[in-house]
């Protein structure tokens, strides 16, 4: 197990190196100057220039690049352009919202889609199997900022259980909660329908094999084989999907984010691409992505841990 979880950190640190390189790259080329930006169509020449040497941007890309690099090494994610704090207290602040955002819609959906992909399994061709399959497939085709506005309609302005966006703190866990509940929701049901999708098909397979038969001939039920053999057999693939889906949920909720205003990260990013705030735009999607690399590392070490042909193969 030591073996495998030395060969797939190494290719994490290659995978960060190289994604390194490509996001300070494509983010150096966004058209725009940031100093002329920042000052405005107005700003004399030698102002821009020496706002540009202020900002470090006269210096080459690979001085840049490096000097990016080792302060993120360090812990040091730069100085933010427009908003004058450090990026790493941007990101603090922010962190607690799209953190437990992502958490929260992830719990939902796992919830949500084990029992149903199960159920649809244990089902199949009967009448639940193909009104959880019809739910799906609708779950897949909706897009998730559509059906967070439809939830603003009807549980904030119509019903007015929820607020409809705005982020009050942590101070208050229970109101916290509260305003994640509808962004939670909107992110968690399109994961709910991919994931019980994924359930469903896996369990299907494993209900198949040899191993289930054998176990059914030596007089266990259907249903103990189920539970006792296929299911954890099938967690393989629904693993691969969790921690594809936990990444999305991180990263990608800018829409979300927008809609309910919550001043995560994926507002921090769209409000820096606005302000061509490139060293905030680098570091936060460095960090976004050093998570994703992160969480399928751990699912990788997961998978060794459910089936361990992975680690004799490694």
């Amino acid at each position: 197990m030591i073996r495998y979880a030395l060969g797939r950190l190494t290719s994490l640190i290659i995978s960060l190196f190289v994604a390194s390189i490509v996001i300070f790259g494509v983010i150096e080329v966004i058209p725009g100057d940031p100093a002329a930006f920042m000052l405005g169509v107005n700003a004399r020449p030698d102002t821009i220039a020496a706002l540009r040497a202020e900002m470090g941007l006269d210096q080459p890309l690979i001085t840049r690049y490096l000097s990016w690099v080792t302060g993120l090494l360090q812990g040091d994610f730069g100085q933010s352009w427009t908003y004058k704090t450090p990026v790493s207290e941007l990101i603090a602040d922010r962190i607690w919202v799209s953190l437990p955002l992502a958490i929260y819609a992830l719990i939902l959906s796992t919830l949500i889609a084990f029992p149903a992909g199960i159920y649809a399994a244990s089902r199949r061709g009967g009448a639940g199997d193909i009104t959880i399959m019809g739910a799906t497939q609708l779950g897949v085709a909706i897009p998730n900022f559509w059906f967070a506005m439809i939830l603003v309609l009807i549980f904030a302005i119509n019903l007015r259980w929820f607020s409809a966006g705005g982020f009050p703190g942590w101070g208050d866990p229970f109101q916290a909660v509260k305003a994640l509940t509808l962004p939670a929701i909107a992110l968690a049901l399109p994961q709910a329908a991919i994931l019980a999708r994924v359930m469903r098909s896996s369990l299907l397979d494993m209900l198949g094999e040899d191993f289930i038969r054998t176990a059914r001939a030596k007089g266990l039920s259907a249903r103990q084989a189920l539970w006792r053999h296929a299911v954890r057999n099938a967690l393989i693939p629904v693993l691969t999907i969790i921690g594809l889906q936990f990444s999305f949920l991180l990263a990608g909720g800018i829409i979300i984010e927008q809609v309910f205003f919550l001043p995560g990260l994926g507002r921090l990013i769209f409000q820096s691409i606005s302000a061509r705030d490139l060293i905030v735009v680098e570091s936060v999607v460095m960090l976004l992505v050093f998570t994703v690399i992160v969480v399928n590392f751990l699912v990788d070490l997961a998978y060794a841990a459910v089936d361990p042909r992975l680690r004799t193969k490694a």
